[in-house]
């Protein structure tokens, strides 16, 4: 790509059919028409976030080196985002909230799993305590 396109959201929107059909990763709009039928998940996904931001999607499945190496090659320009347009998935703002919240959250979670983790230990030890108690008990009680 020789010169840099900026495009808004409302232009993007209009490229959202199998035939014409442009997704923004990033803030960057890809030209995805020539994919779609070669798409590995089917035409569907890319058609269900045609003319609109696929940021979240395309990060959610995981995309491997190569996809990404692909959807370079389809890079048609940059977003310019005007007033009302949606939030950015990948806004330096949005990143430093994450990564601000992402410590304290994940160390809550993990500490929610290490506690539910401990929870299940300590009931399946009185269930087999239990178990051993009656066990031991009826063979004394058959003597």
């Amino acid at each position: 790509m020789s010169e840099t396109q900026e495009m808004t959201f409302s232009d993007v929107a209009e490229h959202n059919s199998k035939k014409d059909l442009f997704i923004v990763v990033h803030d960057k709009v890809y030209d995805a028409t020539a994919f779609v039928d070669e798409h590995p998940g089917g035409e569907e996904v890319l058609l269900d976030v045609g003319g609109q931001d696929a940021t979240e999607a395309f990060e959610d499945v995981g995309h491997s080196d190569e996809a990404r190496q692909i959807l370079e090659g389809m890079e048609k320009g940059k977003l310019k985002r005007v007033p009302g347009d949606p939030e950015a998935h990948d806004s330096p703002s949005a990143s430093k909230a994450d990564s601000s919240n992402t410590p304290s959250s994940s160390s809550g979670d993990s500490s929610m799993g290490l506690a539910f983790y401990a929870l299940v230990l300590l009931g399946g030890g009185l269930a087999f305590g239990a178990y051993k108690y009656l066990q031991a008990k009826s063979a004394s009680e058959s003597k």
